[in-house]
């Protein structure tokens, strides 16, 4: 079954707080009283918002205030629910809505997929599949297929099914989501799909629209270039997604950091840096953290969003810092709400481009 979803994204800090909580806790449990099929919050390692003041894990004074992002995806009326509430919540952050397809159960024909397409696969950290952890089954079935790129994003809190999963100090952690994010051609995704959810006890994933720019300093597509706002004058927006190794350099220097720091110095309203524990991207074979090993091979992934006017002076700076190694995403984000300060940008209305 493929159902019209809507997938709301929230960026924030650790320490931010709402409603006599901290903002990430409040989130999330409003997430379980609406039992959403799937939300996950994640830690990221570094980034900035609207006050530019940069969080980080790599400097000890820094990291007791990282940056976290909180995904949450349902059908289009428990998700409107949702936004109406966080609307109402007094914070500082960054709140987006785009458009998704929503897959609950086993699919027995591939459906027509246009396009360069996002899958999303949200799992439980101790999930198995095919003999093994679901997450590495998931991503070296998509590296067999062809697709161009997978990254696992683990959660420290979320919702599965409409219950929460909240990760504890002295837990196994067995259902506490993560997601997997892959990216490659519609059609090969499409294919894919029918072994993918025959493989999952209970299949929960979701397809977007997207379009592939660089692999690997190659450039294969260019920006969308959509107006300003739709006929009603509703924003549009787009996205930037940066996938990576911590190990991948420019100029010597390690991808991810250069890239956060460079957005940052120009300008940009805001970007965050997320940790993967597995994947890979282009003909790189899947990798992640090992025992015995001197040197992390675990992906990155970082986002940056903007106005379409621009999203292009920062394209540029991606562009130049990619020129060997990295995936680069373009997306389109129909709704967007940042606050800081009393001050609010934007609304939760979707638009259409």
């Amino acid at each position: 079954m493929i159902d019209d979803a809507l997938k709301l994204t929230a960026y924030l800090g650790e320490r931010d707080r709402a409603d006599g909580g901290y903002l990430a806790d409040v989130f999330t449990r409003l997430y379980a009283r609406h039992e959403l099929r799937a939300s996950v919050l994640m830690r990221g390692v570094e980034g900035f918002g609207a006050k530019h003041q940069l969080r980080t894990d790599r400097l000890l004074t820094l990291s007791e205030d990282l940056p976290l992002v909180s995904v949450a995806v349902d059908a289009r009326p428990r998700i409107e629910s949702v936004a109406t509430e966080l609307a109402a919540l007094r914070f500082s952050g960054l709140v987006t809505l785009e458009r998704a397809r929503l897959v609950t159960a086993a699919l027995d024909a591939p459906p027509a997929l246009r396009g360069d397409t996002k899958l999303t696969v949200y799992l439980g950290r101790q999930e198995r599949a095919g003999g093994g952890l679901a997450y590495r089954t998931v991503v070296e079935l998509l590296h067999a297929r062809g697709i161009a790129g997978a990254t696992v994003l683990l959660g420290v809190d979320g919702t599965a099914h409409g219950a929460r999963r909240r990760a504890g100090f002295f837990s196994r952690n067995r259902a506490v989501p993560l997601m997997v994010i892959a990216i490659g051609a519609g059609e090969r995704i499409a294919a894919v799909l029918p072994d993918l959810t025959s493989m999952l006890a209970r299949p929960l994933l979701t397809l977007e629209r997207v379009r592939l720019l660089k692999r690997d300093g190659e450039r294969l597509g260019t920006l969308h270039e959509p107006a300003p706002s739709d006929p009603s004058g509703l924003g549009i927006w787009q996205k930037l997604m940066v996938y990576a190794g911590e190990q991948s350099r420019h100029g010597g220097h390690p991808l991810g950091p250069q890239l956060v720091r460079r957005l940052r110095a120009a300008g940009a309203p805001g970007a965050t840096s997320l940790r993967g524990i597995w994947g890979y991207h282009g003909d790189h074979n899947p990798h992640g953290d090992t025992f015995l090993q001197l040197r992390r091979r675990v992906p990155v992934v970082t986002v940056v969003i903007d106005t379409p006017e621009r999203i292009g002076a920062w394209m540029a700076i991606v562009d130049e810092l990619t020129d060997e190694a990295g995936l680069v995403t373009s997306e389109l984000v129909p709704a967007f709400r940042a606050t800081s300060g009393g001050l609010e940008r934007g609304g939760l209305r979707l638009a259409r481009p």
